[in-house]
């Protein structure tokens, strides 16, 4: 088993038994038998053991019967809930696709490298997982990670970076003119090319590299750092 495989059997080990961890602690009865779960209790445990089989098997082996099984439950019960699987996939990606937290510290440039460092953390193992274990529901769809991910973000939301960019022009850092949003984003953009490429978390080095040395000059930020020669 190479280097990139071990990472990513690590990367499942490690979500898939926090899901479990979190199936565990469900209700008992007074007498130490397992309590009916009802509502949003039981849909957490299908959701829960959906992410475990998900990072498991692949879209392949991502079916209403590994699911039902893995959470202690039925078939009809999803069937009622996510008549489509991938309405279940989506209902699966979406509980586990939690919003990065976006700094605000008063600077351009500390909050950019703040959110970087925070998506890198919370996204690297997913990414990874998602181009690996859904290589199959992309081909069947013909769609990409990116129009996955753009079905996972609620319509109409600001992006991190419109955020940290329009507190900035509110602080007077840059001045309000119109930008692209292809500029706007270019940081997150960067990092998720760098995890597709190394298929491990981005170092520090670079993310810093990635504002100092694309962003910032691209902005037209005052002090940004110059780029270096060639």
């Amino acid at each position: 088993m190479n280097l990139k495989h071990e990472r990513i059997a690590g990367e499942r080990g490690a979500i898939g038994a926090r899901a479990a961890e979190r199936r565990a602690g469900g209700g008992t009865t007074r007498g130490g038998g397992a309590s009916r779960r009802r509502g949003p209790e039981l849909e957490d445990a299908i959701l829960d053991a959906a992410w475990e089989v998900l990072v498991e098997h692949g879209y392949h082996g991502f079916t209403y019967e590994a699911v039902a099984a893995r959470a202690g439950t039925s078939r009809p019960v999803l069937y009622r809930r996510w008549p489509q699987r991938d309405g279940l996939l989506l209902a699966t990606l979406t509980k586990s696709w939690q919003l990065i937290a976006v700094p605000d510290t008063g600077s351009l440039r500390d909050d950019a490298i703040g959110f970087l460092h925070n998506a890198d953390a919370d996204r690297a193992g997913m990414i990874t997982l998602m181009s690996v274990q859904l290589v199959d529901y992309f081909r069947d769809t013909g769609t990409s990670l990116g129009e996955l991910r753009d079905t996972l973000i609620t319509p109409g939301q600001a992006t991190a970076f419109e955020m940290i960019v329009a507190r900035a022009v509110e602080r007077g850092e840059l001045p309000d003119v119109p930008r692209s949003s292809r500029v706007v984003n270019l940081p997150l953009d960067l990092l998720r090319h760098d995890m597709f490429m190394t298929m491990r978390a981005v170092s520090d080095e670079s993310i810093v590299e990635i504002v100092d040395e694309v962003w910032l000059p691209l902005l037209g930020a005052p002090g940004a750092p110059p780029t270096p020669p060639g």
